[in-house]
């Protein structure tokens, strides 16, 4: 009788755990299917692309993740913090005018690069400014949601953004 009552308990007990582990697993896939349901994981594989990993700086209130928010981390960086009040990128240029700042359509280091263009427009942050005017902007979400990349843009491309300074 007592090996029937273990032979019972030890079919009980494995089916405990394979709901255990069959939910574990699930827990533990479901954050990985969403970030890259989200993140464009073949633009990680470039050298210029990246994970942002580190915490939100304080006084950064703009949406983790999005251009929005990497302008503003970027401007806290160097000692100069942006309003958190600005909206969507598209805004910026308008609200930064309104705030007192200069916007123009020359790349300048440290400078925001702004465009209305798509539905909500985008922001960057200008690294350098090259000898023949091109400039290099570091980025979020561009490539993909919490993806900071950076490009080199031609100097005819200028007259096409703002630049908030």
């Amino acid at each position: 009788m007592i090996p029937l009552l273990l032979t019972g308990a030890t079919s009980s007990m494995k089916k405990e755990l394979s709901v255990v582990l069959v939910t574990m697993v699930v827990i533990i896939a479901l954050p990985v299917a969403a970030l890259v349901s989200v993140t464009n994981v073949g633009a990680l594989a470039q050298p210029d692309t990246h994970l942002y990993t580190d915490k939100a700086p304080a006084g950064d209130l703009y949406a983790y993740g999005n251009c929005t928010f990497w302008a503003a981390e970027r401007r806290i960086q160097i000692g100069q913090p942006i309003p958190n009040n600005w909206g969507n990128a598209n805004t910026w240029a308008i609200n930064a005018q309104l705030a007192g700042y200069r916007v123009d359509h020359s790349p300048e280091v440290n400078a925001i690069m702004q465009t209305t263009a798509g539905p909500l427009g985008h922001v960057a942050f200008v690294e350098s400014v090259g000898t023949d005017g091109s400039w290099t902007i570091s980025e979020m979400n561009f490539k993909g949601w919490d993806e900071v990349d950076s490009r080199t843009l031609p100097a005819a491309a200028a007259k096409q953004y703002n630049f908030i300074h």
